[in-house]
């Protein structure tokens, strides 16, 4: 694949819904990628009535307390769930974000995404670099959890 004309890799390298979230954020000044982010976390779904948050994987790089599922018995469709607590309007941006971004999409499609997209949100303006943290460690543990 070969770069585009302002150095970045072609769309294609994300899916489909992905793409389009960040084509949103890079459409907006910072202040209001931050509405966009809590937006997101008010967004995120409920966890289904069979899975309990004591069997989710916690990913402690998160500021915030966050769990996640990755659910890849049908690898062609691919099912995440997170949680993470009302008053952590960005950790739960994150998760959204991924969520709406990877959830039912196969595993080969969520492997091929590149760890960089995160940096296309733009959300290093008005996050913390550790919170920016959190959301990589999120893709990663979503990535080994299909490769192991």
């Amino acid at each position: 694949m070969s770069d585009s004309a302002d150095g970045r890799p072609p769309e294609t390298a994300l899916p489909a819904a992905l793409a389009e979230i960040v084509d949103d954020f890079e459409a907006v000044g910072p202040r209001d990628r931050t509405t966009m982010l809590i937006e997101f976390g008010r967004e995120l779904a409920p966890l289904p009535a069979e899975l309990e948050q004591s069997a989710m994987e916690p990913v402690p790089e998160c500021q915030s307390p966050l769990f996640l599922s990755v659910d890849a018995a049908d690898p062609e469709h691919v099912r995440l769930h997170f949680s993470a607590p009302p008053e952590a309007p960005t950790t739960r941006g994150f998760a959204a974000i991924l969520q709406q971004g990877l959830d039912g999409i196969s595993r080969a499609e969520i492997l091929a995404v590149p760890d960089a997209f995160i940096d296309r949100l733009g959300l290093d303006e008005v996050v913390s670099p550790l919170r920016m943290r959190g959301m990589s460690a999120m893709l990663a543990r979503i990535k080994v959890r299909l490769t192991s």
